[in-house]
């Protein structure tokens, strides 16, 4: 509350000091929030792009592994599946958005050559190949969008705290301030005004006490003349 202020100059200066590190802290934090609401859009398009990318690998994959099953049996499928012996490999480091960590996740050994599948040339057929490239880049499919995805979510939350920030110091803190410093200006005028009218009011009485001593020193005057 402004009146559990007390009215001094020293309040006045530290309260003025208070609003303009606000207002500065307002403005960078105003800056920030439409800077990550400019990265998020982005990152939001690209995450529409890799859905749709996802969406149609799934699709591909779902329908190469059901002709392969059709084609060489549940066995044949199973086995060569069984028999990669060199799984891929997922990495996560991390990059920085306008103050905001997100995981940078890399892949390797995803894609592999016929030799690489572990299952051999022979005894299959150019269907569990398809299958297998399918759901290869299926996996490179779900490793961007986890990486999107996750970056996306994590861009909104920022955004939301930064938000919040901008409306505490707006919505709240500042007002406060403003209503603060406005209290203790008209407290300090007010006690102003009532030094003003208090000097005058001396500078009255002075002036009439010489005025009175200035009459009683004429009056003995002209006492002693007489």
């Amino acid at each position: 509350m402004a009146q559990d202020i007390k009215p001094t100059r020293k309040n006045l200066m530290e309260i003025e000091d208070r609003i303009e590190l606000s207002e500065r802290g307002h403005d960078t934090l105003e800056q920030k929030r439409d800077g990550l609401i400019m990265e998020f859009m982005d990152i939001l398009d690209q995450a529409q792009d890799v859905r749709k990318d996802l969406e149609a690998d799934y699709e591909t994959a779902q329908k190469k592994i059901n002709m392969a099953r059709a084609m060489e049996g549940d066995m044949s499928v199973r086995g060569a599946a069984a028999a990669l012996e060199e799984h891929p490999e997922i990495t996560v480091e991390s990059r920085n958005i306008m103050g905001v960590v997100v995981p940078q996740i890399e892949s390797s050994k995803v894609r592999k050559s016929l030799d690489e599948r572990g299952y051999g040339i022979l005894g299959t057929s150019a269907r569990i190949d398809e299958a297998a490239e399918a759901y290869e880049e299926l996996l490179e499919s779900i490793v961007l969008a986890a990486e999107v995805e996750t970056a996306m979510k994590k861009m909104l939350t920022e955004i939301e705290t930064t938000k919040r920030r901008v409306n505490a110091l707006e919505f709240k803190l500042l007002p406060e301030l403003y209503e603060g410093q406005e209290y203790i200006e008209q407290k300090l005028e007010e006690q102003e005004r009532e030094e003003i009218f208090r000097m005058k009011k001396v500078k009255a009485k002075k002036e009439e006490d010489e005025e009175e001593e200035e009459e009683a020193a004429q009056a003995a005057e002209e006492a002693l003349a007489d």
